[in-house]
């Protein structure tokens, strides 16, 4: 008669110890982002944080998102300090559209076997994009799920709270025409397109100069600003459906937005794009080189303002400096 030998997680393929040293690694980066409202952040079963009391009547705002197929080309080069930034990105920018600053943020990381030193990059992109965007790393989950991934790979997911004044929110109803349209230049594709993108990697490798983990720029610190120098009446946050796909959701009924192709110019990862995959001008993936959109009566604008450099203004409006 043999004796069975126990079984451990380990043996399932969960790092109970791996965790915990991560839950460490992480503790300087997410510091570094707190905000004085955060009471308990990392460590507990929740994470506390009080509303600022500069608002009057405050309204929570809320968003998540991922970081899709990017990650795919981060695993092939071996680079996970960035994508951490572009999880941050993508949900702080949904929520800064409708005029909500960023309080905190919580991230979901999940891989097949926990590498603490790969998690530690990612985590720490995520602490940089929170201190870009003046919210606060506030907790988060790791989880290990044996077999059901690919070796070396993982998954992210984000999710960010935000506070706007109620009579401050920005919702895109009182868009009239006549109103100007601009917007901000992205840093590249974004976390958008990134299955076509890989594909068009099956041809060609980039130029030079052309970094295709380059990540989501962070709008929150420049259109805050921007709302407290001028009235914007809408905002949008051009994602997966280009411009044709986002900027109708701020619009009233009956009116449309006339955005002239040639009026600014286009970063040249995109004209890359575009010429080795011989990709369609009115594919959703040439549609995102401005990232944030936004309407303001036209009698406001101020060219000079350097948020609005790189503008995308409708049809007879031209800044100049």
């Amino acid at each position: 008669m043999t004796s069975k030998k126990p079984i451990t997680y380990r043996d399932a393929g969960v790092d109970i110890d791996a965790g915990d040293a991560l839950v460490e690694a992480i503790k300087p980066f997410a510091k570094k982002t707190l905000r004085p409202e955060v009471l308990a952040g990392i460590g507990g079963f929740g994470a506390l944080a009080e509303i600022p009391k500069k608002y009057r009547e405050p309204v929570l705002v809320s968003g998540t998102d991922g970081v899709g197929t990017k990650l795919k080309l981060a695993f092939q080069l071996k680079r996970h300090d960035t994508v951490g930034i572009d999880l941050v990105a993508m949900s702080v920018n949904d929520i800064l559209t409708q005029g909500a600053e960023p309080l905190f943020f919580l991230d979901y990381y999940v891989c097949e076997r926990l590498d603490v030193r790969v998690a530690t990059e990612v985590v720490k992109g995520i602490a940089a994009g929170c201190e870009l965007a003046g919210c606060a790393l506030i907790g988060g989950e790791t989880a290990e799920h044996p077999n059901a991934f690919p070796k070396d790979e993982y998954d992210l997911a984000g999710f960010a709270l935000g506070v706007v004044e109620k009579d401050r929110i920005v919702d895109g109803h009182s868009i009239r025409p006549g109103d100007a349209i601009l917007g901000l230049a992205a840093s590249g594709p974004h976390s958008n397109g990134y299955s076509l993108i890989r594909k068009i990697l099956e041809r060609s490798r980039p130029p030079r100069g052309i970094d295709l983990l380059e990540p989501t720029r962070i709008y929150v610190k420049p259109v805050l600003k921007l709302l407290d120098s001028v009235p914007v009446k809408g905002l949008a946050h051009i994602t997966g459906g280009g411009l044709i796909g986002n900027v109708p959701r701020i619009l009233p009924e009956k009116t449309k937005a006339v955005i002239e192709r040639a009026s600014w110019p286009r970063p040249a990862v995109f004209e890359w794009l575009q010429s080795e995959g011989k990709v369609a001008l009115g594919t959703k993936l040439m549609r995102t080189a401005a990232s944030i959109v936004y309407f303001h009566h036209k009698g406001v604008f101020d060219p000079a303002a350097p948020e609005q450099e790189a503008g995308t203004p409708n049809k007879g409006i031209q800044p100049t400096r």
